[in-house]
C-alpha cells in the first residue's frame, strides 16, 4: 500500500481541472503505442495540435509504471496504459480517468516464459518474475486458475520491466510473466517455453489512451486532437504500400526490433485501426463483464484501496452500463471522440 499512500500524498499537491492550451502525453514501449512515437516523429501529433490551436507535447518513459504514476500524479495530461492499470492506479488513487482512446487487446502480446518446463503445472514451487499487480499479475492468475493452481503455490517477485531481461538471464529466476517485446526477447533465449499467454483470454487485456476527465471535459480540443492523430497513423501504418512499411520500420527501430520482429508482436495484438472497429468493443456488454473480472482481481489483491469494501467500490462506467458504484465513478470509456472519428467530424 506504500504506493497509494505516496500518490495520496502527491495528489494532495496538485490541482488537474484547469483550460490550457500546452499539454503533455507521456507513453512507453509496446507494440500498440509505437504509433505515438511515429506520430511525434513524423509531425503529425502537431498537425493535428494546430489544426485545434494547442501544444502537445508527446513523451516517452522508459518505465510503465512510473509513466501511469507520473500521469496520476498530475505530471502528464494523457498516457498509455492498459485497463486494469487505469482502474488500480488513476482510478484508485482519485484521479478521475477516461478511456479516450480504445486502441487494442493483447491477443498472445502477454506471456508467461519458464526455463526447463512445459506447462503452467510446472510452476508450482517456483518464484515468478513480473511487475507486480500489473497485468502481468493478473494474466498469470487467470493462467493458474486454468490449471487449478493459485499463487498460493508458488512465489510472486516484483521486478521492473526494464530489468526484465536482465534479470531473467540469471540462474535465480527460473520463470517470467511479462509483454512485448520482452516477452519475445526472453522467449527466444535458451530453454525458454511460454507456458500461457493473452490469447486464451481474448478483449481482457486493453490498450488505451487515458485522460484525466477534468482536464479533457475542460479541453475538448485536446479529445479531438490526440484521437485525430491517433487514427491518422493508424491509416497510415494499416496500409500496404511503402509508407505502411515506413512506418512500421521506424516503430520497430524505435522498440528494439526489427520490422519482422514487430510484424510478429502485431500479429499477437488485435489493433483497432479503425474508429468503427474500437467503437464495436467500447459500446459492447462484453467490455462490462471485462472490467468485472479485472474490477474483482483487483480488490482480491488489494488493489482498490484500503477503504475498499467489495469490487464494486470503484464505479466503472461504459456505453454498454456502469460496474460498481455509480456515485463514486472513476473511470469512464467514452467513445465521443472516437465516434467523431467515425464519423469524420474530427
Amino acid at each position: 500500500m506504500k504506493r497509494f499512500l505516496a500518490l495520496l500524498f502527491t495528489l494532495s499537491l496538485t490541482s488537474f481541472s484547469h483550460a490550457s492550451d500546452s499539454f503533455k502525453v507521456c507513453w512507453s514501449i509496446y507494440v500498440g503505442w509505437m504509433p505515438w512515437a511515429y506520430g511525434a516523429e513524423q509531425g503529425i501529433v502537431d498537425k493535428w495540435a494546430d489544426k485545434y490551436d494547442i501544444d502537445i507535447e508527446v513523451v516517452q518513459i522508459n518505465d510503465y509504471i512510473e509513466s501511469i504514476n507520473q500521469y496520476t500524479a498530475g505530471e502528464f495530461d494523457a498516457c498509455t496504459m492498459t485497463n486494469m492499470d487505469a482502474l488500480t492506479i488513476p482510478a484508485a488513487g482519485g484521479v478521475d480517468s477516461t478511456a479516450l482512446i480504445v486502441g487494442d487487446f493483447s491477443n498472445g502480446n502477454d506471456g508467461v516464459v519458464l526455463k526447463d518446463g512445459d506447462s503452467l503445472k510446472d510452476l508450482k514451487g517456483q518464484q515468478v518474475n513480473l511487475v507486480e499487480l500489473s497485468v502481468s499479475h493478473y494474466l498469470l492468475a487467470r493462467g493458474l486458475d486454468s490449471v487449478g493452481l493459485s499463487e498460493k503455490d508458488l512465489t510472486v517477485v516484483n521486478t521492473s520491466d526494464a530489468d526484465m531481461v536482465a534479470a531473467y538471464s540469471t540462474d535465480d529466476v527460473t520463470a517470467v510473466a511479462t509483454w512485448n517485446p520482452l516477452l519475445s526477447e526472453i522467449e527466444s533465449m535458451p530453454n525458454s517455453t511460454k507456458v500461457f499467454d493473452s490469447s486464451k483470454i481474448p478483449g481482457e487485456i486493453i490498450d488505451l489512451l487515458v485522460i484525466n476527465t477534468e482536464t479533457l471535459k475542460a479541453n475538448p480540443k485536446l479529445g479531438k486532437a490526440l484521437t485525430g492523430a491517433w487514427y491518422e497513423i493508424m491509416s497510415k501504418m494499416s496500409g500496404s504500400d511503402s509508407a505502411a512499411t515506413k512506418a512500421k520500420t521506424y516503430m520497430a527501430e524505435a522498440s528494439g526490433t526489427d520490422l519482422a520482429g514487430y510484424e510478429a508482436q502485431l500479429a499477437s495484438t488485435e489493433m483497432f485501426y479503425t474508429p468503427k472497429a474500437a467503437l464495436e468493443l467500447t459500446n459492447s456488454a462484453d467490455l462490462v463483464k471485462t472490467m468485472k473480472n479485472v474490477a474483482e482481481f483487483s480488490f482480491t489483491h488489494g488493489l482498490l484501496g484500503e477503504g475498499a469494501p467489495d469490487a464494486g467500490y470503484i464505479g466503472i462506467e461504459t456505453p454498454a452500463g456502469t460496474f460498481g458504484n455509480s456515485s463514486n465513478v472513476q473511470l469512464r470509456f467514452d467513445p465521443t471522440y472516437m465516434q467523431m472519428a467515425a464519423d469524420g467530424s474530427l
